[in-house]
């Protein structure tokens, strides 16, 4: 009995190293996986830091979008109240000031705009720069129909934004929605023309405002039905016509009710168009 105690002593103090080389295979073939769920979970923290700071650069670029796209609505207001103090006496001195207030608008904050809105990030941020860009198409157009009576287009304006970014980046360029909610906003402007226009007599003026104004409209009614994101479109559409109709009914007044107009433009010829009356298409 002794003998098979000690037997079985001896058989356990035997097995002990093998069961030790067991436990330490086991060790060595689990290590590889801890390794590699460390090197995954560092890889997953590295991501979210790259993307949180990504988050982080493009929410400040955006506020330093929105700052810029403030000041170019406000010069651009400037631009276009400059335009509205034109008068038949005044008129080359007050469009050259206004077209250097313009090129103030393109240098200063149009410039800053397309620093920051370099490669894609224009489509991205495009809702945050948007509204000063679209005041920017209303005073540019305005001051080129009050200089020339024609319209500025889209490849026109794009072609002053190129020398001012990097010829190595795709250069920001002013998409069509913005260009034609711009557009719609500017009948708005042509409707405050014309009646400045008809009270300082300048009534042939008055009918090429109206003239352009109905092309604009008639042509764009031809356009936002085919567009996909209209919504905003549509609903300038209904001011723009509110404003092409009060155009046309001041110069309808003046062409049936010519006389009563007379005090306004201090004339007392009696072949004026005022009192004679002539044949006007509207």
């Amino acid at each position: 009995m002794f003998y098979t105690s000690s037997l079985h002593r001896i058989t356990l103090l035997a097995s002990k190293p093998q069961r030790l080389h067991q436990f330490a295979g086991t060790k060595l073939q689990s290590s590889p996986k801890r390794t590699r769920t460390i090197v995954t979970e560092s890889a997953m923290n590295d991501a979210f830091t790259k993307y949180t700071q990504y988050l982080n650069d493009l929410n400040d670029k955006r506020e330093r979008v929105v700052k810029a796209s403030r000041d170019i609505t406000m010069n651009s207001k400037k631009v276009i109240f400059q335009v509205h103090r034109m008068s038949k006496y005044n008129k080359e001195e007050v469009l050259k000031k206004a077209e250097k207030d313009l090129a103030a608008v393109t240098n200063q904050y149009m410039s800053r705009l397309v620093k920051e809105l370099q490669g894609t990030d224009f489509w991205k941020l495009r809702r945050a720069y948007s509204p000063g860009v679209q005041e920017y198409i209303e005073a540019a157009t305005f001051c080129k129909f009050c200089k020339t009576g024609t319209l500025l287009n889209l490849d026109e304006i794009n072609a002053t934004l190129l020398p001012l970014g990097d010829p190595s980046l795709e250069p920001l360029q002013i998409n069509v929605l913005d260009y034609l909610l711009g557009l719609a906003d500017l009948t708005g402007e042509l409707m405050r023309l014309a009646i400045g226009r008809i009270s300082d007599g300048e009534l042939e003026f008055a009918k090429k405002i109206c003239s352009f104004a109905r092309d604009i409209y008639r042509e764009l009614t031809l356009v936002v039905p085919h567009m996909d994101d209209s919504s905003d479109m549509k609903t300038k559409m209904d001011t723009m016509l509110q404003s092409v109709k009060k155009i046309e009914n001041a110069c309808f007044s003046v062409h049936v009710r010519g006389s009563e107009y007379m005090p306004l433009t201090g004339s007392n010829d009696p072949s004026s168009f005022l009192v004679g009356v002539p044949d006007i298409e509207l």
